[in-house]
C-alpha cells in the first residue's frame, strides 16, 4: 500500500469525534481563515474557535506547515522538500484528527500554488486535500498558475479557489478581469476565492460580483476595508458592504462560507475575532 493510500485508510478509522459546533447565522455559513488567528499554534487556534462558537474553517497552510526562516539561504527549497516529504501527510493527517475531534468543519484548505512550485508541489496540495477531508484548496496564487493547475484539479476532483489582493500588479489577482483569465479556458474546477475587503479597496463591487459568478466562488474573506486602497478596519467602522453581501448569500441561499478573515490591529485576537462574528450575526438578524 502506497503511503498516501496508509494515510487515507488511517484518517478513515473511526474517531471520538466531538458534535459539530453549528456556527450558521440566518442560514448563512460563519466561519473563519485560521489566518485570523497567525499568532497562536493550530491547537490554541482551535480552542480560540470553539470558544467563539465558529463552526467552520479555510485552514491557513501556516497552521499546517513548519515554520521556515525564508531570509536565509535554502529556506524555500527547505519548504519544498517538506512538502514532498511523509511528514507532510502524516500531518495532514494529524490536522484532520484535531478539527474532527474540536467538533470544527475543515471546508477548504489554503495552499497557495505560485510560479515557483514544482509539478510535484502542486499535485501535494491536493494528496493534502484529500487527508484533510476537504474538496476546495484557496490560493494566492499567480494568474499564470491557474493553467498548470486545473489538469491537477480536474484529476483530483478538487476545486482550487483564487484569491485577490487590492494590489492591481501583473500576473496577480484582484480585478474582475484577473478572475476572467485565469477561468477562461480551464475547467470548472479553477474558481474564487474572493475577499470582499480587498476586492472593495480595489474599487470593485463584492456584491455584483457574487450575485454574477456566485456559481464560481468556493469561499469568501470577509474583512472591512475602506475603497481606494484604504485600510483594514474594525467591522463596521470601514465602508465595505458587508451587510449587503451576507444579505445576498441569505435571499439566495447559497451555500458559500463567509470566512472572517482578522487583518486589523486589536488588542486581543479571540476578542476582536468575536467582534468581528457577533458583527456578523448583526448583518443576518
Amino acid at each position: 500500500m502506497k503511503r498516501r493510500e496508509f494515510v487515507l485508510a488511517t484518517v478513515a478509522l473511526p474517531l471520538a469525534a466531538a458534535p459539530r459546533i453549528d456556527s450558521r447565522a440566518g442560514g448563512v455559513w460563519i466561519g473563519a481563515q485560521s489566518y485570523s488567528f497567525r499568532d497562536r499554534p493550530l491547537d490554541d487556534c482551535l480552542a480560540a474557535m470553539k470558544d467563539i462558537g465558529l463552526g467552520t474553517c479555510e485552514l491557513w497552510s501556516g497552521h499546517v506547515e513548519p515554520k521556515i526562516d525564508f531570509r536565509k539561504e535554502g529556506g524555500r527549497e527547505e519548504l519544498r522538500n517538506w512538502r514532498l516529504s511523509p511528514a507532510a501527510l502524516d500531518r495532514a493527517a494529524e490536522v484532520k484528527r484535531k478539527f474532527d475531534g474540536a467538533g470544527i468543519e475543515l471546508h477548504a484548505y489554503n495552499y497557495s500554488f505560485r510560479d515557483d512550485f514544482s509539478d510535484a508541489e502542486v499535485a501535494r496540495g491536493f494528496e493534502i486535500a484529500k487527508i484533510l477531508g476537504v474538496k476546495k484548496l484557496t490560493a494566492s496564487s499567480n494568474v499564470s498558475t491557474a493553467r498548470r493547475v486545473d489538469p491537477f484539479a480536474k484529476k483530483a476532483k478538487i476545486y482550487a479557489g483564487m484569491h485577490n489582493h487590492s494590489r492591481i500588479v501583473p500576473n496577480e489577482f484582484a480585478t474582475p478581469e484577473d478572475f476572467t483569465a485565469a477561468m477562461d479556458g480551464m475547467s470548472k474546477y479553477i474558481c474564487v476565492n474572493l475577499d470582499i475587503g480587498h476586492f472593495w479597496a480595489a474599487n470593485f463591487s463584492p456584491v455584483d460580483y457574487l450575485t454574477k459568478h456566485h456559481d464560481r466562488i468556493v469561499t469568501l474573506h470577509i474583512k472591512d476595508r475602506r475603497k481606494n486602497q484604504g485600510p483594514n478596519m474594525v467591522f463596521g467602522e470601514g465602508d465595505t458592504p458587508i451587510k449587503d453581501v451576507l444579505a445576498t448569500l441569505k435571499k439566495n441561499r447559497w451555500p458559500i462560507p463567509a470566512m472572517i478573515e482578522y487583518e486589523y490591529k486589536g488588542a486581543d485576537t479571540v476578542a476582536e475575532v468575536r467582534k468581528c462574528f457577533e458583527y456578523c450575526k448583526r448583518c443576518l438578524a
